[in-house]
């Protein structure tokens, strides 16, 4: 079973901006012409400029009132031009035009008031149309919390306690402590599992923390076998206590014994040097030890195919392969060692991690694929 990797996307928004350039008409005026002889001609061609000066006032206006949106400033320029058509018409001596010139600067300032009106509308249309989106993206920020919120809400916070046997014989111990790993430590809840091996006796699974809140949990069941899944503290840390009460035997993989050491040191050793590929047979169980490298070089699993569980330590939680102090040590072999392994498993198996709520390798499968575009 191999899978290809997949590069990372990443998403970019780019925005751009405009500016909005006004233009400037200027006229000139034709007065000399009203000198000519011929004072039709002149009336004509000062009906005719008036007109043309009118009608290039009235598109200066209408540009400059869209562009700029300020309707004083058009109002005053069309006064302007009204009061230029007038001139020319009193310059000519001709009642006519005067009377052409009036019905010009009309026009000039119903056309000025009118683009003015238009560009307050638009003006109000945005305005109106960035309060709703404010209003909108207010909405959904609100929802988006509320949700967090409900998600926050569902979500069993992880304390201490202990779980009664379930159908399959399993049972959780939530215990705290602190992880210590590369000079530091870190405060966490770990499970250690109970596993009823028969009638009688049960296996400890990742002894961690409180080895009298394990030991309460176990009651008068012996304890067969203490199985550790890597030699990291919270799975190791009351190991000893908890095998001594039975004198049970403590499994663990060799190549975890450095770990161990720092724990317990040299006169404690586990009985069983386990790796990955064996079997235990513990009652009437039989255990498949599975090697999952990642975490640590002796990581396993521990894996009870007539109960349909797979104990994976610190390798796989749910939603997520595990950390060890927040980091990967070796991501590219524990996504290998998850998806060759502990998935391959039959859909329905439960997976009990080291901490968090349990999961399934179905609901992992769905996830592989997303962890391996990460690597």
């Amino acid at each position: 079973m191999f899978w290809k990797r997949k590069g990372k996307k990443k998403d970019g928004d780019e925005a751009g901006g405009s500016s909005v350039a006004s233009s400037t008409v200027t006229t000139e005026d034709s007065t000399e012409d009203a000198e000519e002889p011929e004072a039709g001609a002149a009336a004509e061609d000062a009906d005719g400029t008036a007109a043309g000066d009118a009608q290039a006032e009235t598109t200066a206006a209408k540009d400059r009132t869209a562009s700029s949106g300020e309707k004083e400033a058009d109002d005053a320029e069309a006064e302007e031009t009204s009061a230029a058509v007038e001139g020319d018409a009193s310059a000519d001596g001709n009642g006519g035009e005067e009377t052409g010139a009036a019905e010009a600067a009309a026009a000039v300032d119903a056309d000025a008031a009118d683009a003015a009106d238009d560009t307050e509308d638009s003006a109000g249309v945005h305005d109106g149309a960035e309060d709703a989106d404010a209003e909108e993206a207010e909405d959904t920020k609100t929802g988006n919390a509320a949700d967090a919120d409900a998600l926050s809400d569902e979500a069993e916070p992880e304390v201490p306690g202990v779980t009664e046997p379930d159908e399959d014989g399993v049972q959780r111990v939530r215990t705290a402590g602190a992880l210590q790993f590369d000079g530091e430590e870190f405060d966490v809840v770990s499970n250690t599992w109970i596993v009823d091996a028969d009638d009688e006796g049960v296996i400890v699974i990742d002894p961690a923390h409180d080895s009298e809140a394990i030991l309460e949990a176990v009651g008068d069941r012996e304890i067969y076998l203490v199985a550790c899944t890597n030699g990291y503290n919270t799975h190791i840390s009351a190991a000893v206590e908890v095998a001594e009460r039975d004198e049970a035997s403590i499994a663990l993989h060799r190549r975890e014994l450095r770990a161990w050491r720092k724990v317990h040191g040299a006169e404690h050793r586990p009985d069983l040097e386990i790796e990955g590929g064996g079997t235990l047979k513990v009652g009437d169980l039989e255990i498949d030890i599975l090697p999952i490298p990642g975490t640590a070089t002796g990581s396993v699993a521990y894996y009870i195919a007539e109960r349909g569980v797979v104990f994976s330590g610190d390798s796989l939680r749910a939603g997520e392969l595990g950390t060890v102090g927040g980091i990967y040590l070796d991501y590219t072999r524990q996504v290998h060692s998850i998806g060759e392994v502990v998935l391959s498993l039959p859909p329905d198996t439960r997976i009990l991690p080291d901490s968090g709520p349990e999961t399934t390798v179905e609901e992992e499968s769905q996830n592989f694929d997303s962890w391996v575009s990460t690597n």
